[in-house]
């Protein structure tokens, strides 16, 4: 385009970027003729230090570690190599959705309002007459945005420039920056992948999300980039995650970082990069499937759950996530939780028939001074005060944390917990039972099982959403060390708006590891 061509205010329009730029490199240049800034750093000014989170979905750390050990992953290997390969909490649920909000929110995502992919709402405030109940598995994905507490900023909303690909939560993205958006074309295309159950299908997806973000990256140079990338985690539900297919998912992690970086070292700014490779969940075998509607309506309750909720005059409704984990609802009229000491009366012979089933690991009772926590190893109360953490067993030990702990910090609860089968188990629980949209029981499955029997278009062999280790813990691959500790995955936002130079927020469950 000739600029001399345009008419004044239109050519200072165009122009603009290239002579702030030109500002910006004479303002560089006055500091660097004094000693205050290096010569290399000029083109921050030019362009923002860029942060790149690929997020590999499903991906366990040991699978990660394993592949890149095997070379098939060289340019993660390389990002190895330069940083470090860290093993990080996810949150509780450990589901697709809602756990994308510590990344993007830095917050547990049940106190914002995503306690799993499907509740109830018990308030009536944010689902709609005649069934109350939200589910993220098809159209009504388009209302997390809106479900998420108003008062918890998003990254998208602190950082300049942002671009984001299949990320769930979006609220402050430009719509022209978001990639694989729920479009009518892209819907029927992603729903008739899933119905059919063609796995090989979501690899195409994803090297079709993984072309645009690299161009996206590219020619826009956003602050902060989140992509998500979910082969791993829909070959892991139909294959299971130690398929060769689980692999060829990884290879487009792989070709993407590699993509990335050539373009940052082509273009001058790969020092400055942060690319991180991280997951949001992992995986481990199912090998029975309960159908945990069909048990509880078997015990002489009407029961709601999807996907046919159109349930007359229901009393109990189900909502399974991920598939290994479930919130209970009872009382349905009720607008707010009454509390289990309160339901013990009417509904302790369900949860004793529950707690029954070999399907049934641990059973999460609220209350309004803590949460009992139920299992076949006792029973326990956990308590949050503040920032303080407690945990008494009252009769066994159901965490398997050997010991009470007692007003401690969420690195101290999460140290005590690392080692045993529920890393972090004390801090997401009390967490999760908090939060208002929360059932009056939330079920977390025995290894092994889910709670979905029926109305997976894909049988699952492998599965996700409980408190067990192989689900909660994930990777994050960094591609320089780093001067503080990650420990969790809501630790990733804090840290990537220190690198941006951005405010972090008060209120948030994670803690920068930047420096």
């Amino acid at each position: 385009m000739n600029l001399c061509s345009l008419p004044g205010q239109a050519a200072r329009s165009e122009c603009a970027p290239a002579l702030d730029a030109i500002q910006s490199l004479r303002r560089v240049e006055r500091a660097r003729s004094i000693g205050q800034v290096p010569t290399d750093a000029i083109h921050l000014f030019v362009h923002p230090v860029p942060v790149v989170i690929l997020l590999a979905d499903g991906v366990r750390p040991d699978t990660l570690d394993a592949a890149i050990a095997a070379g098939v992953l060289p340019a993660l290997a390389e990002l190895r190599h330069d940083g470090a390969l860290h093993t990080v909490t996810s949150c509780f649920p450990s589901v697709t959705g809602p756990a994308y909000a510590p990344f993007l929110m830095g917050r547990f995502p049940g106190p914002i309002g995503l306690p799993g992919l499907r509740w109830f709402d018990r308030s009536r405030t944010a689902c709609t007459f005649p069934d109350y109940t939200r589910s993220y598995v098809g159209h009504q994905l388009r209302a997390v945005d809106r479900d998420i507490v108003s008062d918890a900023p998003t990254i998208f909303e602190l950082c300049g420039s942002s671009l984001g690909a299949l990320n769930v939560i979006g609220r402050g993205l430009a719509p022209d920056r978001r990639i694989g958006s729920i479009t009518l074309l892209a819907g029927l295309r992603a729903a008739r992948t899933h119905f059919t159950g063609n796995v090989r299908g979501w690899l195409d997806i994803d090297r079709e999300v993984a072309r645009q973000v690299v161009r996206g990256v590219r020619q826009h140079r956003p602050e902060f980039t989140f992509a998500a990338l979910t082969g791993v985690d829909k070959v892991s539900h139909a294959t299971g995650h130690r398929s060769p297919m689980v692999v060829d998912a990884l290879r487009i992690v792989d070709d993407t970082a590699a993509a990335i970086r050539q373009d940052a070292e082509r273009l001058g700014y790969w020092r400055e990069l942060s690319l991180w490779v991280t997951s949001d969940h992992g995986h481990s075998p199912v090998r029975a499937h309960e159908d945990l509607a069909g048990v509880i309506a078997s015990q002489g309750f009407r029961t709601l759950s999807h996907p046919w909720v159109f349930t007359p005059r229901p009393e109990v409704a189900v909502m399974v996530s991920g598939n290994a984990m479930a919130h209970l609802y009872v009382e349905l009229d009720r607008r707010e939780r009454a509390g289990w000491p309160v339901l013990r009366a009417q509904w302790g012979a369900l949860l004793d028939a529950i707690l029954a089933r070999p399907s049934v690991d641990l059973a999460i009772l609220p209350r309004s001074d803590g949460v009992d926590v139920r299992g076949a190893d006792g029973s326990a109360v956990i308590r949050r005060q503040g920032a303080a953490y407690s945990y008494h067993a009252e009769s066994g030990d159901p965490l398997g944390i050997g010991s009470d702990l007692y007003c401690v910090s969420a690195a101290e609860a999460l140290d005590a917990t690392i080692e045993t089968d529920y890393p972090d188990g004390v801090v997401q629980i009390a967490h999760l039972a908090a939060a208002t949209r929360s059932g009056d029981i939330i079920l977390s499955a025995a290894r092994d099982w889910d709670f979905r029997a029926r109305y997976e278009p894909i049988r699952h062999v492998s599965s996700h959403g409980a408190l067990h280790r192989e689900h909660m813990l994930v990777p994050l691959l960094v591609n320089r060390p780093v001067a503080g500790v990650p420990r969790r995955t809501v630790d990733v936002m804090p840290s990537a708006l220190a690198i941006l130079g951005r405010p972090i927020p008060s209120g948030l469950d994670g803690e920068s590891f930047i420096t």
